[in-house]
């Protein structure tokens, strides 16, 4: 798999890794079994606690599988600004009959990689990605050395030239439309707001810059949006709302609900669930902390998490995260497996098509 990732799947079909609960064991297996790539999501969670995860899809499937690492956090975060926002969210725990964590959360920006990396490289699995970062070069050649293919996550061509040449063997692109947090290497604040790349012209642009292996993700639902990334040069594509609504996705029933719920028209980016961009559904906590939550991540998300924890319990989810990508409204509720055999059979089809019209130009 050092040219192509097509030795890790049978279709170019790979399950994103949504940190949060969605990306679970029972999730990954029915995507691997039913032959695309399915993902654990390592993010928030202890190094143990991912252990026991790759150990439980160990017993579901013996298919390839990834599990999905963020990267430290090292920007600096101001605890002012921090704090000014707790304030703004006492009316939401005085709603909801909570209190807001008092311990200190500035420090908690690390994610447990160090351990989470040693377990893998100690027991190694067949794929491991990365998120809002890259590692060193020694991390890719240690990973290589126990069989380990390493996708990078990139929003950019900057990025990508830079994955290529730390040793990255593939990486993720993308694009604006994608659901939940954007995988930028550096967190901007200057960037909020600024229209950033579509998918199909961030893969045009990174294929012609780096010969790396290209995972397209952003918005997509549907084989035919497959068949035209794959057009554009990718070797397969990532989706995860559209994994969202299976029965075997940890996603809460409500976040499921909500992506076909005509009260939710339309996502935005935001910070204000985790004091990073992410794009959800609108609704009233967006609406409402959106225009004045910090960059600070992960801070803002252990700030926030009781808060969400308590919308859900509600019955609320005008207080949750509704992570969801701009396809949204397309979701269909059917198994992971049944579902990763319609994509395929639509993918074939519009490949096939796309075939047919040329032969007919070309006579």
């Amino acid at each position: 798999m050092s040219s192509a990732p097509n030795g890790l799947f049978a279709y170019p079909i790979v399950q994103a890794p949504m940190a949060g609960g969605a990306s679970c064991p029972p999730l990954a297996a029915a995507v691997c079994e039913a032959g695309g790539l399915g993902f654990l999501a390592g993010g928030y969670k202890t190094a143990d606690g991912m252990f026991q995860e790759i150990k439980r899809l160990r017993a579901l499937t013996r298919r390839p599988f990834g599990v999905n690492l963020f990267m430290p956090q090292t920007g600096y975060v101001d605890p002012a600004a921090v704090e000014v926002y707790r304030g703004q969210l006492a009316g939401e725990a005085s709603w909801y009959e909570i209190s807001l964590a008092e311990e200190d959360i500035i420090g908690t920006s690390d994610d447990g990689y160090d351990a989470k990396l040693a377990i893998l490289i100690e027991d190694p699995v067949p794929v491991v990605s990365f998120t809002f970062g890259l590692p060193s070069p020694a991390v890719f050649t240690c990973l290589r050395k126990a069989g380990t293919y390493t996708i990078v996550t990139v929003t950019c061509v900057e990025e990508a030239r830079a994955a290529q040449t730390a040793g990255a063997d593939a990486v993720c692109v993308q694009g604006m439309e994608a659901g939940g947090h954007q995988g930028t290497h550096r967190d901007d604040p200057q960037a909020d707001g600024t229209a950033g790349l579509g998918l199909l012209a961030l893969v045009a642009q990174v294929r012609e810059t780096v010969a790396l292996p290209i995972i397209a993700a952003g918005g997509l639902m549907r084989g035919s949006q497959i068949a035209a990334l794959l057009a554009a040069g990718a070797e397969a594509a990532q989706l995860g709302t559209a994994f969202l609504a299976c029965p075997e996705s940890g996603a809460d029933p409500l976040h499921k609900k909500a992506l076909t719920d005509p009260l939710f028209v339309r996502t935005e980016m935001t910070r204000a669930f985790s004091g990073r961009p992410a794009r959800g559904l609108v609704n009233r906590f967006m609406r409402e902390h959106g225009p004045y939550a910090p960059a600070a991540y992960p801070q803002v998300h252990h700030l926030t998490l009781p808060l969400r924890k308590a919308a859900a319990a509600a019955g609320d989810p005008q207080g949750m995260a509704l992570w969801a990508g701009q396809g949204h409204r397309l979701s269909r509720t059917m198994p992971a497996g049944e579902l990763v055999e319609v994509l395929a059979a639509e993918l074939t089809a519009a490949q096939h098509a796309l075939k047919t019209r040329q032969m007919r130009s070309a006579s």
